[in-house]
């Protein structure tokens, strides 16, 4: 595949994903947090230059990089102060040809003790926090990745990949959700050079919800004049994900990574850099920084938006917000550590969150010579 016909695949591909913008509904938020510290301190500006088990998640082309031993990754983060728990673990299988690998991936992201009132108030008006039970709410998606090479010289590397996945969302005994979607990915390196495309949702992901109450939750909910929903479907429309990423190699001992993303959706003006009917533009940028392939520096700047000045409530002004993070990275022969601090809110109204994620290497490369 040459650059012309990666180009008109990106085209094509975006094509389709106009086709999909009459779906406006949301669901599977979780999905879009991130995997990885590495990428997590970066803003998540990865899907050109993602080479790891996390490639799973960013951009399934990225996989093919693990080619010498499997790569075993885990996550965990906790969110607005421990109460939102999310974790993530992928398994990396190069293929003994040396032009595929596979790949498994599951993210879950739960919020426990969550407390049922539906019983809290008795039929003579009172309060009984006896009745008051808890319950948890948890999302799962299981990914299925393969990726192979297309062009693997020492001038260019070309790599696609695509992603199963399967989601489970559960609350409670109240309600649980299935959910199936495709992922699908493209990646090109040429010297320092490196760009990537990958498509979410390509063919949209629906959750089919089903709902299960007993008769006397039933009957609460009717004297309380709520709905008592049976059965509904979500659908999460396709997004198109573009980037290009630079390697800077400033001497022996260090080199800078500089990668810049566009999360493009088709479902709407948003509140993004740019803003359309029906497509929104979403920029976000990263930095690595290596000394030695040994110890990494990382900072990223992402979703930007438009939100009223601080005290400022007469003019209504307006201006840019976004979220920042920076993280650190180590290298021990088969274990790499990583961490992330990062603001899921924006500058001014921090909500901070330590995140960690270990990599090991199960099997070390041999020697040609052994």
């Amino acid at each position: 595949m040459n650059r012309k016909s990666a180009l008109l695949l990106i085209y094509f591909v975006s094509l389709n994903l106009i086709a999909f913008s009459q779906f406006r509904k949301y669901s599977n938020e979780f999905l879009n947090i991130g995997a990885g510290a590495r990428g997590l301190a970066m803003g998540g500006a990865q899907v050109a230059s993602v080479n790891d088990g996390t490639a799973g998640y960013w951009n399934p082309a990225g996989l093919f990089n693990v080619r010498d031993y499997p790569i075993v990754t885990l996550m965990h983060a906790e969110y607005f102060a421990g109460i939102g728990k999310y974790d993530y673990l992928s398994l990396a299988l190069p293929v003994n040809d040396n032009k595929r690998s596979l790949g498994f991936s599951l993210l879950r992201f739960a919020v426990d003790d969550i407390p049922n009132t539906l019983f809290l108030v008795e039929p003579d008006g009172s309060l009984n926090y006896n009745n008051v039970r808890s319950f948890s709410s948890a999302d799962y998606a299981f990914l299925f990745t393969y990726s192979q090479s297309l062009v693997n010289t020492e001038k260019r590397k070309i790599s696609f990949g695509a992603n199963a996945k399967v989601i489970h969302r559960s609350v409670g005994s109240f309600a649980k959700a299935w959910g199936f979607g495709i992922d699908a990915g493209f990646q090109m390196q040429q010297k320092n050079w490196r760009i990537g495309a990958a498509v979410r949702d390509l063919t949209t992901t629906f959750n089919a919800w089903k709902f299960t109450f007993t008769e006397k939750e039933k009957e609460v909910l009717y004297l309380t004049n709520n709905d008592i929903p049976v059965k509904s479907t979500e659908l999460t429309a396709p997004r198109l994900i573009l980037g290009g990423a630079y390697n800077f190699k400033l001497s022996k001992q260090f080199n800078l990574q500089a990668e810049a993303n566009f999360d493009i959706t088709f479902d709407g003006k948003r509140n993004v850099v740019f803003s359309a009917d029906p497509v929104s533009i979403d920029p976000r940028a990263g930095l690595e920084l290596g000394y030695k392939n040994l110890i990494f520096v990382r900072a990223g700047i992402y979703n930007f938006q438009q939100a009223l000045k601080d005290g400022d409530t007469l003019n209504q002004q307006k201006v840019w917000i976004y979220q920042p993070s920076v993280g650190v990275g180590f290298a021990l022969k088969s274990l790499s550590i990583d961490y992330a601090f990062t603001n899921l809110a924006n500058q001014s109204n921090p909500l901070y969150s330590h995140i960690f994620s270990l990599r090991l290497n199960l099997i070390r490369k041999k020697k040609e010579n052994q």
